[in-house]
Order: structure tokens, then sequence, then C-alpha cells
């Protein structure tokens, strides 16, 4: 199909930016990557009158450390972090996790932030954020603030996200010590969404986990981080047994999607079997 009619302006800052969302406010929509949006423009599901395109922000496409925190702007796109011999280095979850999206063409066009602030159940990115304990930063009307990633995703396609806010930035402490991380994923054959998807981050000193995030993708109407498995992990010696209680507890509290390629119930036992993979993963690279 074909899309409405609408007004194209490409910001050329984020204060444009802001300055065009606050203009036209519901009437536009904010175009990254575009890999959501135009085709929800094209079944006329989303009818924006303004498209607002920040993908040419200089200012918004950056990876670097400083601090003692890892920064990645939210234009960054998907192939720049799979790339990035920084994150292979310090964060190898995130290229990981990149080398999953879609295909090159994707990857070379869409970007992290437009991923996160879209919040598809079956998005990677939300997962990673989540197991790395992100805040998500966004600028405003009202100027920044930051957003832990487990209170950024709201519900399905909602997120935290204000009228006239524009995400600027996913930061999170740079890991130390020693490190394993893992994303392994079931991918849906035609869409290459996750079925579900699994993020681990694990700290571990003398063979015992120190502390562990893992989030979860394609289960439930939003990305979600497993607290029980991380609850489950903490204190105790990463062997088989452990990590096989730890991912029992992977959907805990969790409803469950049913839809046209999975039963809820079957995503539970895919939730658990794939957590207990991707800690098994962690813990052979946490070395």
């Amino acid at each position: 199909m074909i899309p409405t009619q609408f007004e194209y302006v490409a910001a050329k800052s984020l204060d444009e930016a802001l300055s065009l969302l606050g203009k036209h406010k519901d009437d536009a929509k904010l175009l990254a990557g575009g890999h959501s949006l135009i085709p929800a423009m094209k079944l006329r599901l989303a009818q924006p009158q303004v498209l607002i395109d920040i993908s040419r922000i200089k200012d918004l496409s950056y990876i670097r450390e400083e601090k003692g925190q890892v920064r990645i702007g939210s234009m960054t796109t998907h192939y720049q972090i799979e790339s990035s011999d920084l994150l292979r280095r310090i964060c190898p979850l995130l290229p990981e996790t990149a080398t999953h999206l879609g295909d090159v063409q994707v990857r070379n066009k869409g970007t992290i932030g437009g991923s996160l602030a879209h919040s598809d159940p079956a998005a990677d990115w939300p997962a990673a954020v989540l197991a790395l304990d992100a805040e998500i930063v966004v600028a405003g009307p009202k100027g920044e603030r930051a957003i832990k990633a487990d209170k950024f995703f709201v519900d399905l396609l909602t997120t935290a996200l204000e009228q006239g806010e524009i995400l600027r930035e996913v930061r999170f402490n740079t890991p130390q010590g020693t490190v394993g991380q893992s994303y392994v994923k079931v991918r849906h054959p035609a869409s290459g969404f996750a079925v579900v998807g699994v993020a681990v981050n694990l700290s571990v000193n003398g063979g015992k986990c120190q502390s562990a995030g893992v989030g979860i993708t394609g289960v439930a109407p939003k990305a979600y981080r497993a607290s029980g498995v991380e609850k489950a992990l903490q204190g105790n010696a990463l062997d088989a047994k452990t990590l096989s209680v730890a991912a029992a507890h992977a959907s805990d509290g969790v409803d469950a999607n049913t839809d046209l390629f999975a039963s809820g119930e079957y995503r539970r036992h895919l939730a658990e079997v794939y957590t207990r993979r991707a800690l098994g993963t962690a813990v052979s690279r946490a070395k």
C-alpha cells in the first residue's frame, strides 16, 4: 500500500528535532532507520502528517567509553555496534546481539534508538540493555532525564517516553573483572524476530556469581528482566545444577504470549531451555 500524504523534514540537530516535535506534537513521527515506521505507514497503521528525520544528526551517532561508562548514541546503527572494536573488547554482548538482527541491509540502516523506542516485544536490543542494567537517556522540553531499562519498557509497543521527548543515548557501567556474556535466540524463519531471545551478563568471582543480569524478549508483551533467574544465581557456584535451577525461573510472573508462531506454554518452555543455554555460554566465556 501507499502511505497517506505527509510532510518530510530532516532535522540537522537535536534541538531542531525537539522544536519540530514540540510544534507538531501528535501529528509528527520521528524517523530513525525506518524499518518499523515505514511499513506501518504503508499499511496505514501510522498516519503522521509530519515525518521528522533524525537519522542524519551526527551528534546522536557514537560509541565511546568515558568515566567508567559506555555511551551509545541513539542513531548508532546495528552494524556500527556489530563492528565496534571497543564493544568487542569490553562488552561483546552488544556486537553479538547485533549479528542476530535482520540482514546486512537492516543492520546498515536500523538504529539501536529506533528499536528501543519502538519497543517491539520480539526485538533483540531490549533484552541486551536489560541484561546490562542500562539507562535510557531522553531529551525533551523539560531537559534530559535517565530512565532505567527495566522501567523504560512499559507494554506492547509502549515506552516511558513522554510527549515531545527523543531517545538520545544508551549508557551503562563498563563491565569490570571476570565477565561472561551471551545472547541466544529462537529466530522466526521469515521475519527474523525472536520467538524467544535471552541476553546474559554475568560477573564471576572465584567461580561464584557476583552479579547477574538476564533480559528476555519474545515471551511477553514487553521485554523483561528475569529477576528470579538472577536471584537464583547470586552468590552461588556456577555449576550445571545451579544453572538449571536458575533457568526454571525464566518466565516467573510473566503472561506469556500466544500467537500464530508459538503458544504461551511453548514460549515458557523455550525461555527455560534458552536461558539455560545462554547461562552456560556466558559461564564458559567468563575466563
